[in-house]
C-alpha cells in the first residue's frame, strides 16, 4: 500500500491486522505489535492500538517500512468463510487461543485453541462453539507463600470478538436464560461464544457463564447445558448444520439432548433417536483420574432435564440410564452419557486410551475407545529465533502444514544452537526478574531444569522436594550448575493442591535454594513460551497412568528441551531411549514407598547421566548434548503436531469414510 497519509489509514490497517487471532503464530505480525509503545504490553493488539497517541501515530506515519510491514500483516489476515458451510462442530469448554483472551485454564483449553490453528492451517471445515466467561479463569499471586486468586472482568469487544445477530434461548430450573453469541476469528475457523451477560436475564442467569470452572454444581450444569444445547441452537440460528459435532470432553455432552429431541420432533422414540445421533457424534475424554469427570445428582438433573423428559415423552428413568456407570447408582455420569450418545471416541495417547478402556468397560452400549494423541501448534509454541532456524534447515512451510521428516536440522551448527539456547535463558531469566524480582541466581550459561502444569496431587510437583539435600547439593555445585524454574496454579477448591505448591514456593524461598530454585507466579500462555524456550530439560513426574497426555512436553520438544518424564501419557509412546530420559515407575503399592523410589530414581539418572551430559570441558552444552536435541528434535518434530493430530481426527472420526 502507498500513499497512506492518515491516521485513520493507518489505523484501520492495524485493526485488521489484530482482529483475526491469526497473528498468534504469525510472526511477522508479532514483529510489527513489537514495535506498539511499551506501555501497552500485555493488552490486546485491538487495544493497545486504540491506545495510541497522537504522538505515536506522527512517528508511524512518518515511518515508510512501519506502514509497508502494517500494510503486508493486513494483507496477509485470512478471512474466514463468509458461508455457515463448516460441517465439524467442535464443542469445548475452554479455548486457549491468546492469554489476551481468557477463556482457557490449562492444558484443555490449549490444547483446544491449538486445534482450531491446525484446522485453519488445513483448511478443515470447522466450526468451534464454547461460553465467553466475563470474567475468565483467575490470576494468581503468591503471599505468605501461599497462592491467592483475583479475576478481572474483560469486554468482549476489546478483545476482537464480533457480537452475531442471535439470541439463544435455554430452559434451565424453571426459567428461560437468553445468551448472546459472539465471533472470534482463529484464521479461517471461527470461533462462537455463548454469553448470558444480558439485560433480558435476571441476575442469577447473568452470572451463568461468569467465571471459568468456578461454583458449586448446579452452576457447573447450568454451564453445560448454556455450552451444549445453547450451542447447538445457536449454530442453527447462525445457518450451520454441521454432519459431525466433537465432545472435546464430557462438559459438552448436552448438545446431544438437543439433537435427540430434534430426532424425537421427526416421530422416532428415544431409543431410535439415540441411534441416530450416535454417528454424528464424537467424544474424546480426557482425564483417567475420577474426579476430573462431571457427576450430578438424579435430583439435580431431575430438576434441569424434566423439559427433556417432556419434550421425548419419557420418563426421567429413562434418560438418566442413559448416564448410568455401574456403581453409580445416583449419579448421572457426563463420560458415560458421551460413550453411549457418540459413535466414536478417543483418548488422548495411547496409553490414556488403553486406561480408558478399562475405567469405561462397564459402561453398557458405549462406543468403543480409540486414541488419537495429542499435538501442539507449533507455530504458537516454538520461539521467534529457532524458527528462523527452521525455516531455514526445513523450509517456510516446516510448521504449518504435515512435514514428514526434520532431517534438516542435522544441518545446524553447534554454536548457532548454543546462541539460540543462551538467549532463550536470557529471556527467561528476564521474565523471572519482572515476576519475581532480581534476588535470584539465575544464569543464562546454566542448565535449566523446567516444570509447569497445574499444581493437582497426582502431577506431584513436590518430587523433588522428597530429596530436599539432594536439590541443595545440585543447586550447591558451581562446577555443573543446575537451575530450576517452576510454575503453575491450583485449582481454587483445590486444598490439597494448594498445600503443593505452598511446599514448592517455600523451597523457593529457602537459603538452601540459594537463588537457583524459582517460582513464576500467575502461570499463562505468555509465561509458558518463554519458559519452553528457556528450559534445556523439561521435567514430569506424575503418578502413572494419571497423565493423559502431557503437552506441554511436547511444546518443550519443538523448543529443543529435552523430556526427564514418567513414562505417561505422550512419553510413553514417543520415548525411544536417545531422546530424552525416561524416570522409571516404581511397583511399590504404598504411596509414600512409590513417591520415595521414583525420586531417588529421579536423581541418580540427574546426577549421573543427565548433568554430566550438559556441559563439555568449557562450561557449554557439550556437543553430546546438542547432537541429542537434534534426534529429539527428529524424532518427535513430526509427530506432536497438531497438524498431525487434526488431520487423524479428520481421517479417523470426523469423515472415516471419505476421500477428504
Amino acid at each position: 500500500m502507498t500513499g497512506l497519509t492518515t491516521r485513520s489509514e493507518l489505523e484501520s490497517l492495524l485493526i485488521r491486522a489484530a482482529s483475526n487471532y491469526s497473528w498468534t503464530w504469525d510472526r511477522r505480525t508479532q514483529d510489527l505489535f513489537d514495535r506498539f509503545p511499551a506501555s501497552t504490553t500485555g493488552l490486546h493488539p485491538r487495544q493497545r492500538v486504540r491506545a495510541f497517541t497522537d504522538a505515536d501515530y506522527d512517528r508511524y506515519l512518518a515511518d515508510a517500512a512501519f506502514i509497508r510491514e502494517a500494510s503486508e500483516a493486513a494483507a496477509r489476515v485470512p478471512d474466514p468463510d463468509p458461508n455457515p458451510s463448516a460441517t465439524i462442530a467442535y464443542f469445548s469448554p475452554e479455548f486457549g487461543v491468546s492469554e489476551t483472551l481468557p477463556q482457557y485454564s490449562g492444558g484443555l483449553g490449549i490444547l483446544a485453541g491449538d486445534h482450531l490453528k491446525a484446522a485453519s492451517d488445513l483448511d478443515l471445515p470447522l466450526v468451534a462453539v464454547g461460553l465467553f466467561y466475563r470474567d475468565g479463569f483467575f490470576h494468581q499471586s503468591i503471599t505468605g507463600d501461599r497462592q491467592r486468586e483475583h479475576y478481572e472482568r474483560s469486554d468482549p469487544r476489546s478483545l476482537g470478538l464480533e457480537q452475531m445477530p442471535v439470541i439463544v434461548d435455554i430452559t434451565m430450573d424453571d426459567r428461560i436464560v437468553k445468551a448472546r453469541v459472539w465471533r472470534a476469528d482463529v484464521g479461517r475457523t471461527k470461533l462462537y461464544l455463548l454469553d448470558t451477560d444480558v439485560e433480558l436475564n435476571d441476575e442469577r442467569g447473568k452470572r451463568v457463564s461468569d467465571r471459568l470452572y468456578s461454583g458449586d454444581r448446579e452452576h457447573r450444569i447450568r454451564q453445560e447445558l448454556l455450552m451444549g444445547v445453547g450451542g447447538v441452537r445457536a449454530l442453527r440460528q447462525l445457518g450451520y448444520q454441521p454432519d459431525v459435532f466433537h465432545l472435546n470432553e464430557g462438559h459438552a455432552g448436552f448438545l446431544a439432548l438437543e439433537l435427540i429431541g430434534d430426532a424425537v420432533d421427526m416421530g422416532l422414540s428415544l431409543d431410535e433417536a439415540v441411534e441416530a445421533v450416535k454417528p454424528r457424534v464424537v467424544f474424546t475424554t480426557h482425564t483417567p483420574v475420577p474426579a476430573g469427570i462431571d457427576r450430578f445428582s438424579h435430583e439435580l438433573m431431575e430438576r434441569y432435564l424434566g423439559v427433556w423428559s417432556d419434550r421425548y415423552g419419557v420418563s426421567m428413568g429413562e434418560i438418566l440410564d442413559l448416564a448410568h456407570m455401574p456403581g453409580e447408582e445416583d449419579s448421572f455420569n457426563m463420560a458415560a452419557f458421551c460413550l453411549r450418545v457418540a459413535s466414536r471416541a478417543n483418548g488422548v495417547s495411547s496409553l490414556h486410551g488403553e486406561v480408558s478402556r478399562e475405567m469405561f468397560a462397564g459402561v453398557p452400549g458405549g462406543s468403543e475407545i480409540t486414541s488419537v494423541t495429542n499435538g501442539v501448534h507449533a507455530r504458537t509454541w516454538v520461539a521467534s529465533d529457532l524458527q528462523a532456524l527452521f525455516e531455514t534447515a526445513m523450509g517456510p512451510d516446516w510448521g504449518s502444514g504435515l512435514t514428514p521428516s526434520w532431517d534438516g536440522v542435522d544441518a545446524l551448527d553447534d554454536d548457532v544452537l548454543r546462541s539460540v539456547r543462551a538467549a532463550g535463558r536470557a529471556r527467561l531469566i528476564d521474565l523471572v526478574n519482572r515476576r519475581v524480582g532480581p534476588r535470584h541466581a539465575l544464569d543464562p550459561d546454566v542448565l535449566t531444569i523446567g516444570f509447569a502444569r497445574r499444581f493437582a496431587t497426582y502431577k506431584r510437583a513436590d518430587l523433588l522436594l522428597r530429596q530436599t539435600e539432594a536439590v541443595a547439593a545440585l543447586l550447591a555445585d558451581d562446577d555443573r550448575p543446575v537451575q530450576f524454574v517452576f510454575a503453575g496454579k491450583a485449582h481454587p477448591a483445590d486444598e490439597p493442591g494448594k498445600e503443593v505448591l505452598h511446599r514448592v514456593v517455600s523451597f523457593a524461598h529457602s537459603p538452601e535454594a540459594r537463588g537457583r530454585f524459582v517460582f513464576i507466579p500467575d502461570y499463562q500462555m505468555a509465561v509458558a513460551k518463554v519458559m519452553y524456550a528457556g528450559c534445556d530439560v523439561w521435567l514430569n513426574n506424575p503418578v502413572r497412568p494419571n497423565e493423559a497426555c502431557g503437552t506441554s512436553g511436547e511444546k518443550a520438544a519443538l523448543n529443543g528441551g529435552l523430556n526427564f518424564s514418567i513414562l505417561d501419557g505422550w512419553w510413553a509412546e514417543c520415548f525411544d531411549g536417545a531422546n530424552g530420559w525416561a524416570i522409571p515407575t516404581s511397583d511399590a503399592s504404598d504411596r509414600a514407598q512409590r513417591d520415595d523410589e521414583e525420586a531417588a530414581a529421579l536423581f541418580g539418572i540427574l546426577t549421573d547421566e543427565l548433568v554430566p551430559l550438559f556441559y563439555d570441558g568449557e562450561g557449554r552444552p557439550s556437543a553430546s548434548w546438542l547432537a541429542k536435541v537434534r534426534h529429539n528434535w527428529k524424532s518427535l518434530g513430526p509427530f506432536v503436531t497438531a497438524a498431525r493430530m487434526v488431520d487423524e481426527y479428520d481421517r479417523r472420526l470426523y469423515r472415516p469414510d471419505s476421500d477428504s
